[in-house]
Formats: C-alpha cells, sequence, structure tokens
C-alpha cells in the first residue's frame, strides 16, 4: 500500500492565511526559556518526528524536532505531533497526543504513544462493506482567539491509529471515518480535549446523501476526482477533513452518505501528464439526517460565468476571467482561456486586445472613452492550457460575448448587459443529444454582483431570443422560445449527427443588447 505523509502540518486549512503570518523560527521576543519534547513509539523506543509548539496567548507558532531543544520566551505553550511508526507489512501506526505545558528555563516533556487509545468508531454497516474504515484524525489547539487554529494530523486504517488522552480545554480532537463498499459511508466528529476512549458510533438511519453525478465531455481531461470536504459552521478540528468519494474517467456516478452538517463537494480533473487542470468548488451543501442532494459535475453548456463590463476612470474595462467554466460548481469552476476583445463605437475599433488568464490572474482589457455614446464590447475565448492535449471532440470550447451598451466617461457604473445560463436537458451522461431529436435547453439571463463600488443598476430583461447551428456557426435557426417564470425555454431540433452550438440574445427596453454564443455546447451521439 502507498502511504502518503501528509498531515504533519500547521494550521486548519480554512485558517493558513493567519497561521502562515504567524510562523516564525524565532519569537521576536528575547527567549528566555528552552523546551525538548521527546517522543516515544508505541514500543517505548524514541521515534523522530517534527513538534508543532504552540504559544496559547498569541498563537505564534514553531517547529522543531523532537528530541532537539528550542529556545523560547517563557510562557504557556502546547506542543503536538503525530508519532508513526511505519511496518514491514501493513500501514504501520499512527499515534496523536498533545501537551499543555509551562516553560520556564529549560523545561522537558515527553510524548509517548504507549498511552495512546485506539480510536474505534462504528457503523452498521451493509454486507459489501468489508474492510476497515479509513480515519483522518487531527489534534488541535486552540490558541489566540480562534478555535482549532493549529494542528497535526494523521491518517490510518482503524487499528493502526491512536490518540493520547487529554482533558485540556485547550485542545481539541477531530476525526473523519470512511467505510467503502458500493457506496461510501462518511462520519465526522469534533471533541473538546482529547477523550478517554476516542471515535463513536454512527447508524446509516442518521446519515445524509450526496449523489456525485459526472458527466463526460465538457472537461479538459477526462479524469475527476470527486470528493467532500467537512465545513462546520464554526471551525473546528474538523474543518476540511476530506473524504475521497471516486477517482475515475468520467462519466460516472457516485453516492456517499455522510453525517449532518455542512459539507464542501469538490472536484479535481487531472491532465494525462498529472497535472490537475480544472475543477473546483461548488455551493456548500448543509444536510440533515434523511437527506438527499445530488451534485452535478460536467454537464453542458460551458460558457462565461460572472464578469461584466464596467465603465469607470473614465474607461470601459473588462476582466476576461470565468469565460469557460461549468455552471455548477460557479466562478471556482472556470478554465484558463486566451482571448481577443474589442472595444468600438460606431464601427470604429477604439481597441484590440489579446489577453489571456493562463498564468496570471491580474489580466485585464481598459480602453479609455471621449464621449458618451453607444459602444460595443466583443470576446471571442477559447480554452488555453499550454503542456496538455485536450480530448477529442472536446465541448464548450469556444465562447464569444457581443455587448452593445451606452457609456458616458463622466459617469462610473457595471454595464446594464447580461450574461446567459445554458442547461440543455434530456442529454445522456456524454453530453449528447439523439439524432434528430428535440432538445429543451433552460435560459436564465443573469447579471451578477461584481465585488466592487460601481454603481450596479437592476436591469430587467424585455426579450430573449436562441439560435441553434449545426454547422459550427456558419448558418444559424431560430428555436421557439418559451418564457416561463423567471427563465426561458428553448426548443432545438438536433440535426442527425455533429455538435450543436448556442446563441442568445437578450435585451432590454433602453436598447442594451447582450449576445452570447457557446461553440459546440452539446454533441449528438
Amino acid at each position: 500500500m502507498v502511504r502518503r505523509r501528509s498531515l504533519a502540518f500547521v494550521g486548519v486549512a480554512a485558517l493558513v492565511p493567519l497561521v502562515a503570518s504567524a510562523v516564525s523560527a524565532v519569537s521576536a521576543q528575547a527567549a528566555s526559556a528552552s523546551l525538548a519534547v521527546t517522543t516515544l513509539g508505541r514500543h517505548g523506543g524514541k521515534v523522530s518526528t517534527t513538534v508543532t509548539v504552540v504559544a496559547v496567548s498569541s498563537g505564534q507558532t514553531y517547529s522543531v524536532t523532537s528530541g532537539k531543544r528550542i529556545s523560547l520566551p517563557s510562557g504557556r505553550y502546547v506542543a503536538m505531533t503525530d508519532i508513526y511508526e511505519s511496518a514491514a507489512d501493513g500501514p504501520g501506526t499512527d499515534t496523536m497526543g498533545a501537551q499543555v505545558v509551562q516553560v520556564s528555563g529549560s523545561t522537558s516533556v515527553t510524548l509517548d504513544a504507549r498511552k495512546g487509545k485506539a480510536l474505534k468508531v462504528s457503523l452498521d454497516t451493509p454486507a459489501d462493506v468489508t474492510g476497515p474504515p479509513r480515519i483522518s484524525a487531527q489534534v488541535c489547539a486552540a490558541a489566540g482567539n480562534l478555535p482549532a487554529a493549529f494542528s497535526v494530523g494523521g491518517w490510518n486504517d482503524e487499528g493502526s491509529l491512536y490518540a493520547i488522552p487529554n482533558s485540556s480545554k485547550l485542545l481539541q480532537f477531530g476525526y473523519l471515518a470512511q467505510w467503502s463498499g458500493a457506496d461510501s459511508y462518511v462520519a465526522v466528529k469534533n471533541t473538546t480535549g482529547i477523550p478517554a476512549a476516542p471515535g463513536g458510533a454512527f447508524k446509516r438511519s442518521g446519515l445524509a446523501t450526496v449523489r456525485f453525478s459526472v458527466s463526460d465531455g465538457t472537461q479538459m481531461a477526462r479524469q475527476n476526482d470527486v470528493a467532500l470536504q467537512a465545513r462546520p459552521k464554526t471551525d473546528d478540528c474538523t474543518t476540511d477533513l476530506m473524504a475521497d468519494v471516486r477517482q475515475d474517467d468520467a462519466p460516472y456516478s457516485a453516492t456517499v452518505h455522510v453525517t449532518p452538517g455542512t459539507w464542501q463537494p469538490r472536484d479535481d480533473i487531472i491532465a494525462s501528464n498529472g497535472d490537475d487542470v480544472g475543477g473546483g468548488f461548488p455551493k456548500l451543501r448543509t444536510l440533515q439526517a434523511g437527506q438527499s442532494v445530488t451534485q452535478s459535475f460536467g454537464r453542458a453548456a460551458w460558457g462565461p460565468l460572472h464578469y461584466l463590463p464596467r465603465v469607470d476612470r473614465k474607461s470601459v474595462i473588462f476582466f476576461p476571467e470565468a469565460l469557460i467554466g461549468d455552471p455548477d460548481v460557479g466562478t471556482s469552476g472556470f478554465d484558463p482561456t486566451k482571448e481577443t476583445v474589442v472595444l468600438s463605437k460606431g464601427g470604429t475599433t477604439v481597441k484590440k486586445q489579446t489577453l489571456t488568464n493562463w498564468g496570471t490572474s491580474d489580466a485585464e482589457f481598459s480602453a479609455g472613452i471621449r464621449s458618451a455614446g453607444w459602444y460595443r464590447l466583443t470576446v471571442d475565448a477559447q480554452r488555453y492550457r499550454p503542456g496538455i492535449t485536450f480530448p477529442a471532440g472536446m465541448l464548450s470550447s469556444r465562447a464569444t460575448l457581443d455587448w452593445y451598451f451606452k457609456a458616458d466617461p463622466a459617469t462610473s457604473m457595471v454595464a446594464p448587459v447580461f450574461l446567459t445560463r445554458l442547461l440543455p436537458t434530456g442529454l445522456n451522461t456524454h453530453n449528447q443529444a439523439a439524432p434528430n431529436s428535440t432538445t429543451t435547453v433552460d435560459v436564465s439571463a443573469g447579471r451578477d454582483s461584481q465585488d466592487s463600488d460601481l454603481k450596479f443598476t437592476k436591469v430587467t430583461a424585455k426579450s430573449v431570443r436562441v439560435w441553434s447551428s449545426a454547422d459550427g456557426g456558419k448558418t444559424w435557426q431560430a428555436a421557439t422560445v418559451r418564457h416561463a417564470g423567471s427563465t426561458w425555454q428553448a426548443s432545438v431540433h438536433n440535426p442527425p449527427s455533429g455538435a450543436v452550438a448556442l446563441r442568445t440574445e437578450v435585451t432590454d427596453s433602453a436598447g442594451d443588447r447582450s449576445v452570447e454564443t457557446v461553440y459546440r455546447a452539446y454533441a449528438i451521439g
């Protein structure tokens, strides 16, 4: 079995920025005392580990090899570590422990794995679950102003993972246990202090269900690794503990049953060269016992997700990000693109620029304007990721925007235009419609907040029109559109083969116009 040793870390993941700023090899204060931490294995011999030492009052952190003495200002500290011992066969053992120690003068403490108690968890598992649960666990120090901001942890099979009991309220202990069969079963639990009998008993009837549905054809690679991370409303020692649900080529489905609470679904898309090239974090899921939800990844059609043009500093400004992304994931799930952006007025080009957000987070189109009037901003974006080969026949490979709006250099605002979301329904897991069939496409026109101090007006769509193309955009056929509540539904007649491009046009009563096109929105098969 390949064992990954990646959990000897400082900081619950959600709190890393704060912790990173606090880490220091030597305190800025004069060191007036010292500490040495000895770590013993389960057979009593010394085991070399990395010990995390946290100042209780400030959260200042230090890292030191066990048995080595570190100079510290006098005060109260938490010393904690994971004592890992390898084995000739099997995964070895992890024993997590911590002590709260008053450091003055030359202080020494010992963390003894022989005092560790086995972490025991039980579940009324179905017959297809035959092995013990895999457990990720953490010991956390509540220091400074944040609970459980500093942690050490490890993961192992049940029976090979131990924790040294400690009732201090300055400590927390959290774990995630996962059983694997036809479905996965996941339980998380957090306690103040490290309990004398760590673990717990769980019932399947008390779990919630998350069903993952991963479609094929839209991503930059086929391998999709889906997972769930614990995200309690108040950060504790379970925050961001992760259950890997399935790692496989799309399309596939997977089901995981979890303890009630708040969970973060995630998807990582892995290219053939091993690079993580996409994915993201959809909205959090707060689940009750017995509740069932579905999280989709990779459904057609991918297009622009967020950014609208802005008028500011006597310029039209546009950020070329999130131009091709998964609507089920949101703005964390967009792919890198290369795009050509053109601003024109009355048929005269004001500025033309080619940009990319690959390898940078500050790409920006900015074109100065001198007079009020009607402006046209066009964006032609294609996926762009050097170093990998895209899957043959990749869908949503190109998206274009064509905005027409009135702008005044003296007035700062978000342009009164729209982005549309397209969801072709009734497709198979390869994002294919049947030949010569009719596909209903759900269309919504939106204006997301732009995280800016600029004026953001409410704009109402007056009309929505939809076209489809079976020849890559050479010719277009109007679709029948029906207004249904806050969305629209378009009936698209499919060709006998190939792929379908979709184009929408949204206008308002003032004459502002938004045209959006997704090429190869879905396939025929």
